[in-house]
């Protein structure tokens, strides 16, 4: 039930892990739907590529979305005009619209089966009040050169007061898509590594050094597509994005006699769309990472959602992914800094990452080649925005204490006894805050629950058992094996302690 609808497959393809050092024209760090779109397009132009992934391939974020390839983004495109101006509020919707066709030309040129399909994209809105701001939206559009038109009446069971409707955007499985664009990659003479995570990235004169666990990589271009930059200076990526995390659930119904993709303008989030195997995706109930809010209650929301829209629902796979949110609400996408050249990242998708990841991929082949792109201003990297506020900032700087040995502190018996089995809580020891896991023999984990990154405060997840960052939404095990990027060191273990 914990994995998606896309990843539980038993046809996955494997690469080894890098083992031995190596030299190359282009490493990419990051192997989801952006770091697989890159590598297909340069490789198919002749360059040496070598790909690491530090799992498996496309079973983080691009693994776990609901995968709608549209230039629809909420109601985003009134925001745009008012705040970016007609040039480049055009920019984004043509660079969208462009990667819906560009991927639909991968799919039919390299025969990738992906039950890639055409579909029609909705915002509707269950509120009367609302009905204007769809309307203002159109308004929007056309004026930026897009198409949109206003829906009343939707095929799904919503009471909907109006709807803007884009109509020939896309839907496909993610996963099958990424696997095409991985064979075509080796075939096309790129090396593909998985299990083989970046722990430092270091510039030398000529080239950049990339090492793993196992080996190095020299290469003269480096492509950060980790979801989240890994790399924190010179970029200062964590002063301008945040994470969240998404809810979804896959149900089977006998009333899934509709098309199209839907999502809602209000609160709570719903996002509808069907699968090939007539499945209908359910998601929401979305919240910052590390945010402390009652999470075991997500799913039961999605879950009556959908029964109170499809009496017969029956839920067969659930799980949750993360998403970085820029603060300006644009990608970053391009130069990673003036101060490290032939490094490129890519980053903050808002959720829409299908799209995005295309236009990066795009984006950074351009640039690599000394081409300019009719799109990359409005998705500059290297932009200057606000930081965030000031409580972000605040929790940022938040440290626990130094290091220490459990066994010279007095253990509070009491306190670890009142932990449940697959529970786990920061309690504080001798002055001393300690993240503390206790498993289902009750054993006791011992963490520092500051996070490697750049040491805020965690926070104890119960619906996924893992440590969470709040201010840029690095993941941990229980036991403090980093799980998310921007982190890339584990969590401090603490031993020790007389606990029986």
């Amino acid at each position: 039930m914990d994995i998606s609808y896309w990843l539980d497959t038993k046809d996955k393809i494997q690469f080894p892990s890098l083992g031995e050092n190596k030299e190359t024209k282009i490493c990419i760090i990051g192997g989801g739907m952006t770091g697989l779109s890159t590598a297909y397009y340069l490789t198919k132009l002749g360059y040496p590529v070598i790909l690491l992934e530090k799992d498996r391939i496309g079973e983080h974020t691009s693994g776990n979305t609901t995968a709608k390839i549209t230039s629809q983004h909420g109601l985003f495109y009134d925001y745009l005009l008012q705040s970016l101006g007609e040039k480049q509020a055009s920019q984004y919707y043509f660079a969208n619209e462009q990667a819906i066709r560009n991927i639909e030309n991968i799919v039919q040129k390299e025969n990738i089966s992906c039950h890639f399909k055409r579909q029609n994209s909705y915002v509707f809105t269950e509120a009367e009040k609302s009905v204007e701001k769809i309307k203002k939206e159109i308004k929007a559009v056309e004026k930026i050169g897009g198409h949109a038109k206003f829906v009343k009446d939707l095929p799904i069971p919503v009471s909907c007061k109006g709807a803007i409707c884009f109509e020939n955007q896309a839907q496909f499985h993610p996963y099958l898509y990424m696997q095409g664009l991985a064979n075509c990659i080796t075939n096309q003479g790129g090396q593909i590594y998985e299990n083989s995570k970046v722990y430092d990235l270091k510039s030398n004169r000529d080239f950049y050094e990339i090492i793993t666990e196992k080996a190095k990589i020299h290469a003269s271009i480096v492509i950060l597509s980790t979801h989240y930059p890994i790399v924190n200076f010179p970029g200062f990526y964590f002063m301008k994005m945040y994470q969240e995390v998404s809810y979804l659930i896959a149900f089977e119904t006998q009333y899934a006699n509709w098309e199209g993709m839907y999502i809602n303008d209000e609160q709570p989030t719903i996002s509808l769309r069907k699968t090939e195997s007539g499945l209908v995706l359910l998601g929401g109930q979305e919240h910052k990472t590390g945010e402390k809010v009652p999470l075991k209650d997500r799913y039961t929301n999605l879950e009556v959602r959908a029964k109170n829209l499809f009496p017969d629902a029956k839920v067969h796979y659930k799980w949750n992914t993360e998403d970085c949110i820029p603060l300006d609400k644009i990608p970053y996408i391009g130069e990673f800094s003036n101060l490290m050249p032939n490094v490129y990242v890519a980053t903050g998708y808002k959720k829409w990452g299908m799209t995005h990841a295309n236009i990066a991929a795009n984006i950074i082949t351009d640039k690599i080649q000394g081409k300019e792109s009719p799109y990359a201003d409005v998705f500059d990297a290297t932009r200057l925005k606000p930081i965030k506020n000031y409580q972000e900032l605040i929790q940022m700087g938040k440290q626990v204490g130094k290091s220490f040995v459990l066994d010279k502190l007095k253990m509070p018996k009491e306190l670890l006894k009142e932990l449940q089995p697959e529970e786990g809580k920061i309690l504080e020891i001798g002055g001393q805050k300690v993240g503390v896991y206790c498993d289902n023999q009750r054993n006791y984990h011992f963490v520092k629950p500051v996070c490697s990154h750049l040491g805020c405060e965690l926070t104890w997840n119960p619906l996924d058992k893992v440590w969470d960052c709040p201010c840029h939404g690095s993941r941990f095990s229980y036991d403090g094996e980093s799980l998310e990027a921007p982190s890339i060191k584990h969590l401090e273990k603490i031993e020790g302690g007389d606990i029986s």
